[in-house]
């Protein structure tokens, strides 16, 4: 893949090649930030997995470093009152109708167990409440609560590849650090049962427009 010329001086400036300990990873993919923008810091875990197999949880990272999600409820009676008391931007059952007719001003939907056989709609867009993520609860206000905190899904992908934000280039290297290794450590915690030692296969970081820098990682560190 070709470069552009500033992409390239930032990568001339380490050897790219070698692992480095997170710390360290991190001063340096701030060091070699070039957009004017800042620029989201955004870490790739190459998991070792059976075939068929995947890992999928959420985490709230320790270090925000997001806006606050507007959350929809799907819900009826006096959870609605209670999701909108927990900090939710709209709740009830009424939505579904809008959002059948195109309204999408929300971030991220839940719903409570008893709704899910009425939104079906959210499936094609993307947006469906989902057991494994914890967005379909009868406990509405932990939800939304968690969700406001900036709970975040991971998933790996055919490739077994977990990629997912960490945080942003302005951030303080330290509150990075401790991004990644909450990261590191939740996906440890989802090894299936059965795989082959050397689950976590590598670890890399970069910035949205900057060089990848591997990370000299155990599991759980």
């Amino acid at each position: 893949m070709k470069h552009g010329k500033k992409y390239n001086a930032a990568a001339a400036k380490y050897d790219l090649t070698k692992k480095y300990d997170v710390a360290s990873a991190c001063k340096m993919v701030q060091d070699m930030k070039f957009a004017k923008f800042d620029e989201t810091i955004e870490a790739h875990v190459s998991l070792r997995l059976e075939k068929n197999a995947t890992v999928r949880d959420t985490l709230v990272f320790p270090n925000q470093f997001r806006g606050e999600k507007k959350v929809l409820v799907f819900c009826k009676g006096e959870k609605v009152q209670e999701a909108l008391d927990a900090g939710a931007a709209y709740a009830g059952e009424e939505y579904i109708d809008k959002v059948k007719d195109g309204w999408l001003e929300f971030d991220v939907a839940v719903a409570t167990p008893d709704m899910m056989k009425d939104v079906g709609v959210l499936g094609r867009k993307g947006l469906m409440p989902n057991p494994k993520t914890g967005t379909v609860t009868p406990n509405v206000a932990q939800a939304v609560a968690e969700l406001k905190k900036g709970r975040t899904e991971f998933r790996a992908d055919k490739a077994g590849i977990v990629h997912i934000a960490v945080g942003k280039c302005s951030m303080d290297a330290d509150k990075v650090v401790e991004n990644i290794n909450t990261l590191v450590a939740e996906i440890s915690k989802k090894k299936p049962v059965g795989a082959a030692a050397g689950y976590v296969q590598s670890v890399s970081i970069s910035s949205s427009m900057g060089p990848g820098v591997w990370v000299d990682m155990k599991e759980g560190e």
